[in-house]
């Protein structure tokens, strides 16, 4: 039987998980306000790198007393830094239902060796969140890129809590609603949500985080890319734009560009939106696809930038085979790149949903997923 290709193409094929798709209005040309060949300790590199902090406060509503600082290193470097600060005053509960955060409990207990507790779930799955006692420190991903696993909505922390909450949140930023007043250390990169360049993490400090680290000093040495104190006082230079080491200007051009143009489609409330429109029509796909579903088994969990799909056809034989012939031909027709699982993660899709992708993009690409898939079952 003849399989036709459907008609209509997405204008933008790239659903990457990371590095992300750009703002629909980006051009290099944006970016000629750089100070290409300048000190970033230069008046206009300090200036730029201070707007980059504000703006990032301003858009996803963090408090006036929290510190935000711009570090190497991607969120990894962020995070890491956050855990080599601040974890082992007193007993943390890792909590890990995806890749990452199994790497942050591989820091935690292997490099580290701290007392710790590992508590971890299957792809698709969350930890049981009611049993985790904040009076220890607690470390979670917000959002498991590669699982495509959120916590929920229902997700209480308190507030008289004695531990920490250290909360890697690389692809909820700007795509989620963060509850600032729960979250002591939160962490993210400019290469998901917003599509910015990668290398470069953010770090948001609450006032429980600095008193920690002004009064208390880990077993461990810590290299100077890692340190936020000195003479156990928080260096308070590196969170008004003196950046630990020398960052790009270009790629802080071009986060200032993707903050403004998330300005301009109505910042966050704007961004959340876009982001629950292009799931919306993916879970529209599904609901009317029987051989297709969310790896996330729970709908309150279901993430809503980095979507993960697993096919449920029982005539497939080879599923990880199948998944990556699927890709591979979305690929090869330039209608979808980068969509295949994570390469730890169960076999499948994974497509980018974050607010820099069009609605219109997602609703062109799905008729052309249902093609690959009843062309490769028909090969």
């Amino acid at each position: 039987m003849a399989i036709t290709a459907p008609a209509t193409r997405p204008a933008n094929p790239r659903f990457s998980s990371g590095p992300c798709a750009k703002p629909p209005t980006f051009d290099l040309a944006k970016l000629a306000g750089a100070p290409l060949g300048r000190s970033h300790r230069a008046a206009p590199g300090k200036a730029k790198l201070l707007e980059a902090i504000e703006t990032t406060r301003e858009i996803l509503g963090v408090p006036d007393d929290y510190k935000i600082g711009i570090v190497p290193a991607s969120d990894t470097g962020a995070y890491e830094m956050a855990m080599w600060n601040l974890l082992g005053e007193r007993h943390v509960e890792m909590l890990a239902w995806e890749s990452f955060g199994s790497g942050w409990v591989t820091d935690a207990l292997k490099q580290l060796k701290i007392d710790a507790t590992e508590k971890t779930a299957p792809y698709g799955e969350i930890v049981d969140l009611a049993g985790v006692n904040f009076d220890n420190d607690v470390c979670f991903t917000y959002n498991g890129t590669t699982s495509g696993v959120r916590v929920p909505a229902s997700f209480d922390i308190p507030a008289d809590r004695a531990g920490l909450t250290l909360c890697d949140a690389t692809s909820a930023a700007f795509a989620m609603d963060l509850p600032w007043d729960r979250l002591d250390v939160t962490t993210f990169s400019w290469q998901k949500v917003l599509g910015g360049e990668a290398a470069h993490g953010m770090i948001i400090l609450s006032p429980r985080a600095v008193e920690r680290l002004e009064n208390y000093t880990p077993a461990w040495p810590l290299p100077k890319i890692f340190r936020l104190t000195k003479g156990g006082k928080l260096i308070d230079g590196i969170f008004k734009g003196e950046t630990i080491n020398t960052p790009s200007m270009l790629c802080v051009e071009d986060y200032l560009f993707a903050l403004e143009w998330a300005n301009s489609v109505g910042g966050l409330k704007g961004l959340i939106a876009r982001a629950d429109a292009n799931t919306a029509a993916i879970t529209a796909f599904v609901e009317t696809h029987d051989w297709i579903d969310f790896l996330a088994v729970d709908p309150a969990t279901r993430s809503n930038t980095s979507v993960c799909l697993k096919f449920t056809d029982s005539r497939i034989t080879d599923g990880a085979a199948f998944a990556k012939a699927v890709a591979k031909r979305l690929a090869d027709e330039d209608i979808a790149l980068d969509i295949g699982a994570y390469r730890d993660a169960p076999a499948g899709l994974r497509i980018w949903c974050g607010g820099t992708v069009e609605t219109s993009d997602i609703e062109a690409m799905l008729p052309w997923l249902d093609y690959a898939f009843n062309a490769e079952l028909n090969a």
